[in-house]
C-alpha cells in the first residue's frame, strides 16, 4: 500500500538525486489573474520534468536479481530520461519503447543517458504494448510511468515539498497524463492537510482521465491528439484512477491554444520554458477552469520544460494567435501603383508591424484589374487589430 511513511522514505532516498526545486512567486501573472501564482518548477529538475523522481525510488527499490536482468519501461520522453539516469546511476541496462512521434530532443538525451531507445510506431499505450511484450520474452523488470506504489510515491515528495516551501497554500494545480504525479501528490498533501485543494488538468485531445474521474469508472479513448505530448494517455491507471477517485478535487481540460497562451505567458513573464504538458496547469488558471482562487494562494506544477525547438516557434506563433499579438489580414485592391504604400501607412499610423507581404492577382469572377494583398502583422491586443480594420476600412480599403 502507499503510505505517508513510503513518501517520506523516497525524500530521503531520492536527496542527492534531486535539484533543489524552490516555488517561485510570479509577481506578474499574479496581478493579471487575481490570486497569487507560485510556481512549482520542476521542468527545471534533472532530465528536465518530475519524472526523475519516481523513476529513481523504483529503481532503488529494485532487488539484486531484478537489477541483474535490467529494466524496460515505455514514455514519451520524460519518464524515459528518468529510467534512464536512474539505471546509469545503479549499474541497470536499462531498454526504452518510445512512440516514433516523441520529440527528437527526447529521444537523443534519454540515448544520452545510456539506454537503448526502441522507437515505436503509434503513441504512449502503443509504446506500452510493446514494452510489455519485451518484458514477458526477456524476462526484464517493468518500470511503470504512473502505476505503480513506488512511482507514485517518488512523485508524492513533491507534495510535501510544496507545503514545506508554501505553509499557506489553498490549491494547488497538478498536469495530469496517467495520473502517477497528481495521486501522489493528492495523496500526500491530503494526507497532511486535508483542506488544501487539488485540481488535475488535462489537453482536451486527451481527456482520459477527465472522463474516468467524472463517470466514475476507467475509461479509454480510442484515440489523442495534443501538442501535450507528455500527458497524451489513452487510459489512467488503475490504482492511480482509485487514488484521483479518493483525494483530487476535480480534474479539468484545456485546449492546445490555451496551452500555447501558457506556454507563452512563461515565456515572456517567467523567462521560462515548459512544455505542453508541463504547462497545463497553468493554462488551468488562465482560462478560468479553476473555481473559487480569487485572491487565494494558488502553486501551479510546472512539471516539465522538455519541449521540441521546432515544436517551440509553433506554440509561440499559436500563442501570438491566440493573445491578438499578431494576425493576417487581406485586402481586395486595385492594381496600381502606390496601393501597398498607402495601405503600410496607415498600418504604421496605427502602431501596427508589417512582418509579411503576399501580392496575388485576383481570380476568375474578380475585376480583371483586381488583386489581393495579404499582409502578416505583428499588434498589441484583439482591441489593436480591430483599430487597424477600422481605419483601414474608413480610408475605403475592402478587407476579405
Amino acid at each position: 500500500m502507499l503510505t505517508l511513511d513510503k513518501i517520506y522514505h523516497a525524500q530521503y532516498v531520492l536527496r542527492d538525486a534531486l535539484r533543489d526545486a524552490d516555488i517561485i512567486f510570479s509577481h506578474a501573472l499574479s496581478t493579471e489573474l487575481g490570486c497569487n501564482i507560485y510556481l512549482k518548477p520542476e521542468n527545471l529538475q534533472r532530465t528536465g520534468s518530475f519524472k526523475v523522481r519516481g523513476a529513481y525510488y523504483k529503481i532503488s527499490q529494485l532487488s539484486e536479481e531484478e537489477k541483474k536482468k535490467g529494466v524496460i519501461a515505455c514514455s514519451a520522453g520524460n519518464h524515459a530520461q528518468g529510467v534512464a539516469i536512474a539505471s546509469k546511476k545503479f549499474g541497470i541496462k536499462a531498454k526504452i519503447c518510445m512512440p516514433d512521434g516523441a520529440p527528437i530532443s527526447k529521444v537523443e538525451a534519454t540515448k544520452g543517458y545510456g539506454a537503448e531507445v526502441i522507437l515505436v510506431p503509434g503513441v504512449y499505450d502503443d509504446a506500452h504494448n510493446e514494452a510489455e511484450k519485451l518484458k514477458e520474452k526477456y524476462g526484464y523488470t517493468f518500470i511503470h510511468p504512473f502505476d505503480d506504489e513506488d512511482v507514485i510515491a517518488g512523485q508524492g515528495t513533491i507534495g510535501i515539498e510544496i507545503i514545506n516551501q508554501l505553509s499557506k497554500v489553498d490549491a494547488i494545480v497538478v498536469p495530469v497524463g496517467g495520473g502517477g504525479l497528481i495521486a501522489g501528490v493528492a495523496y500526500a498533501v491530503k494526507s497532511l492537510n486535508p483542506k488544501i485543494k487539488i485540481y488535475g488538468v488535462q489537453a482536451s485531445g486527451a481527456p482520459s482521465m477527465v472522463n474516468s474521474f467524472h463517470d466514475g469508472k476507467i475509461e479509454t479513448l480510442p484515440s489523442v491528439s495534443t501538442i501535450a505530448d507528455g500527458i497524451a494517455v489513452k487510459s489512467p491507471g488503475s490504482l492511480t484512477f482509485e487514488l484521483c477517485s479518493k483525494y483530487v478535487d476535480d480534474i479539468v481540460s484545456v485546449t492546445d491554444e490555451q496551452i500555447s497562451t501558457a506556454i507563452l505567458a512563461l515565456i515572456e513573464k517567467q523567462k521560462m520554458i515548459a512544455e505542453g504538458a508541463g504547462a497545463v496547469s497553468l493554462a488551468a488558471v488562465m482560462f478560468n477552469k479553476i473555481p473559487d482562487i480569487k485572491g487565494k494562494n494558488v502553486c501551479c506544477l510546472i512539471s516539465g520544460g522538455n519541449i521540441d525547438v521546432t515544436i517551440l516557434s509553433r506554440v509561440i506563433n499559436r500563442g501570438l494567435l491566440m493573445t491578438g499579438r499578431c494576425t493576417t489580414l487581406t485586402l481586395e485592391l486595385v492594381d496600381r501603383p502606390g496601393q501597398l504604400k498607402e495601405v503600410s501607412s496607415i498600418i504604421a499610423q496605427c502602431g501596427g508591424n508589417v512582418t509579411g507581404v503576399l501580392h496575388e492577382r485576383s481570380n476568375e469572377g474578380s475585376d480583371i484589374n483586381g488583386c489581393y494583398l495579404t499582409l502578416n502583422i505583428e499588434t498589441r491586443n484583439f482591441e489593436h487589430i480591430k483599430t487597424i480594420k477600422t481605419e483601414l476600412t474608413k480610408q475605403g480599403f475592402k478587407l476579405i
